[in-house]
């Protein structure tokens, strides 16, 4: 009788410790994405401040492509207001989009890429592009991590109790997976 006592013992306070267990890492799992998900704000914020000022130093060369650059800056405008990280993934991919179309016409204007500073905005906006990426990374990772925790079990019964829930990929529009058509004539 005495180790049947013992095993409900251990069973009486071994399920709460082990739910705890379950719920502190699914928590810190959440906070980690959350985490992931402000160094990314911090790095599209820097990309949203550069491209005012592309915009601003290009228009004067590009007259004929008002279009575009309006495109652009719409584009930037609905990203800024994003509120959370699933409207902010929707927006980037079509200021994304929008970039790239700059980036194309400019290639049409030999002054306009000679010009110092669009040479500079544009080498900062590549930089900032390397840290959305690496930050993307490290955020998709996170977010891995929560919906594993979320989905597999036993710790889907704990985040089914607490209402955790799966976090949203920041996945890479179809445009920038395209493969660049590369001739060599």
């Amino acid at each position: 009788m005495e180790i049947f006592g013992w095993i409900i013992v251990a069973l009486i306070v071994g399920i709460p410790l082990w739910g705890i267990l379950l719920y502190n890492n699914l928590v810190g799992l959440k906070n980690q994405v959350k985490n992931a998900w402000r160094q990314i704000d911090v790095q599209l914020k820097r990309r949203h401040d550069l491209i005012p000022n592309l915009v601003e130093v290009v228009k004067d060369y590009m007259s004929y492509e008002q279009e575009t650059l309006e495109k652009v800056i719409q584009a930037r405008n609905q990203a800024v207001s994003a509120s959370t990280p699933e409207t902010a993934i929707a927006a980037e991919g079509l200021l994304t989009g929008a970039m790239g179309k700059l980036f194309a016409l400019m290639e049409n204007y030999p002054d306009l890429k000679a010009n110092e500073n669009v040479s500079r905005l544009m080498e900062e906006l590549s930089a900032t592009e390397n840290k959305i990426s690496f930050s993307r990374q490290f955020y998709n990772d996170s977010a891995m991590a929560l919906n594993n925790g979320v989905e597999s079990f036993p710790s889907n019964i704990v985040a089914g109790m607490f209402g955790f829930k799966q976090a949203t990929y920041f996945e890479v529009p179809e445009a920038e997976t395209a493969t660049p058509a590369v001739d060599l004539r």
